[in-house]
Parts: C-alpha cells; sequence; structure tokens
C-alpha cells in the first residue's frame, strides 16, 4: 500500500472510503514535507485543497493590524486544515505555518467537493469541523474583550486540558511544549504577562513549570478561578497490570475507541 494512500485512509473523516475512492484521492494528491517555522501555506496563496497533516504539528495564525502573531489554533496529526478552500476557491485568509517538523498532503479543491457530493458523511464532518473551529475563535474573541489577562491564560490551559492532557495521580501534564510567546500569541497578551500569570498561578499551587511543559497539581481549583466546568483530559495513565506489556495496554485502549 502506498504510504500516501495509509496516511489518507488513516484520517478519520475518510476512514469509511472504499479503496477504489482512497486509491484516486491518492492519485491526485500530493506529500509535502516542512521544516520548522516553515510557511506551509500564506494568506495570498490560492486556496486550491484542504491539507491533511501526517505528521508534526501545525499552527494556524493571523497577522493582527499591529503586525503580531496571533495563534488561532494548533492542528495534529490525522486532521484536516485549510478546510474553508472547499467553499472559497481565492486566496486564503490566514496562513499556516510548521510548529514543528512536519508531512502534510495536498488534496485538491475539486477532488474535496466530489467527495463531498458523493459521501453526505464527509460533508457533514467539513461542515461540523468548519464550525467548531469558528465557535473556539469567537469564544477566544469574547474572552479578549471581557476576560483578564489571568482568565484568558486560565481558560486557555483548561482548553488544552481536554486537548493535550494526560492524568497521572491527580497531576495533568500537557503533552505539548508552547513557549510563553506562543501563549501569549494565542491569549492576545504579551510574553511579560504570561511569565507573570504563570508565576503567580504556580506560587499559588496551582500548576508547575519546568523546561517549557506545564504540569496542574489543582485542576479542579483553577476551574473554579474562572466558573467553568473541569475539563477531563484526553488520556489518563493506568498502571500495568501484572503480566501485561505496555503494547498490551496501547492494544486494549485503541480497541476500545
Amino acid at each position: 500500500m502506498p504510504e500516501q494512500y495509509w496516511h489518507i485512509n488513516n484520517c478519520r473523516l475518510f476512514s469509511r472510503l472504499d479503496e477504489s475512492t482512497l486509491r484516486r484521492i491518492e492519485s491526485r494528491s500530493k506529500i509535502r514535507s516542512f521544516k520548522r517555522g516553515e510557511p506551509v501555506y500564506l494568506p495570498a496563496d490560492a486556496a486550491d485543497g484542504i491539507m491533511l497533516l501526517v505528521a508534526g504539528r501545525v499552527r494556524i495564525c493571523h497577522i493582527t493590524p499591529e503586525g503580531k502573531q496571533s495563534i488561532m489554533v494548533f492542528v495534529d496529526p490525522g486532521e484536516i486544515f485549510g478546510e474553508l478552500a472547499v467553499l472559497d476557491g481565492g486566496s486564503r485568509n490566514e496562513y499556516a505555518e510548521a510548529a514543528e517538523n512536519c508531512q502534510v498532503v495536498l488534496i485538491p479543491r475539486a477532488e474535496m467537493q466530489w467527495l463531498m457530493q458523493q459521501y453526505a458523511d464527509i460533508s457533514f464532518g467539513i461542515t461540523k469541523l468548519i464550525g467548531f473551529r469558528r465557535q473556539r475563535i469567537e469564544k477566544r474573541l469574547r474572552n479578549l474583550l471581557f476576560r483578564s489577562n489571568r482568565e484568558r491564560l486560565i481558560l486557555l490551559l483548561l482548553e488544552l486540558v481536554e486537548q493535550y492532557g494526560e492524568t497521572d495521580n491527580g497531576v495533568t501534564h500537557l503533552n505539548l511544549k508552547l513557549s510563553h510567546q506562543e501563549l501569549a500569541n494565542i491569549i492576545g497578551s504579551t510574553r511579560e504577562t504570561v511569565t507573570v500569570v504563570l508565576g503567580k498561578l504556580q506560587s499559588e499551587g496551582y500548576l508547575e513549570i519546568a523546561r517549557r511543559k506545564i504540569r496542574i497539581t489543582n485542576l479542579p481549583g483553577l476551574a473554579k478561578q474562572v466558573q467553568e466546568r473541569v475539563p477531563e483530559s484526553k488520556m489518563v495513565r493506568q498502571s500495568i497490570p501484572t503480566g501485561q506489556t505496555p503494547n498490551d495496554m496501547f492494544r486494549k485502549r485503541i480497541s476500545v475507541l
């Protein structure tokens, strides 16, 4: 099985397609590699297709009127981005940048439109994705207008818990390395302010910071600070029962997804 075909088949959105359809998409798609910090596409580029992230991580950004970078969302392997291309074939409004070394499959716009006409679940999936990402951006805009820097940062940490959290004995580890500047770019603040707020949250016992990684030690207390529910982390570490290997635990987890 060609590598590109395998990647497309392992995207949840395309998981129910038959083999002939997958091979058609594979034959019309292109795969590219990008180094960390390299643009995947720019606002002036033509919206000629959607992207499927194979490996690494991508951030979707805007440039503010003041010339600062505003990070809207991070994209993880198996997710698509640049999805607005299926609605409008003009120029892209945002830009995508490799947050890590990554590989991306470009699926042409015409091919995605054909898929959406043939498969209602794909059309629904794309629509749902557009709505979900718009809802998240609108929520951040409301926070930017009506919340303090401290509250915006706490809300972001709670959001990251749901996406990248791994809980172990009551401590939630965020499996995503973000600099203070990147955190500031997400919540519309400054690096200096983020550093001060994180320092206060650490001194108050809500979290610990080491080597650009954040461990949340009092998740209920952190959520209470902004009157939000306690989020569930994406994964909970478990001890390995006697007689089982880590691979056994991994296979068991996958089988129930």
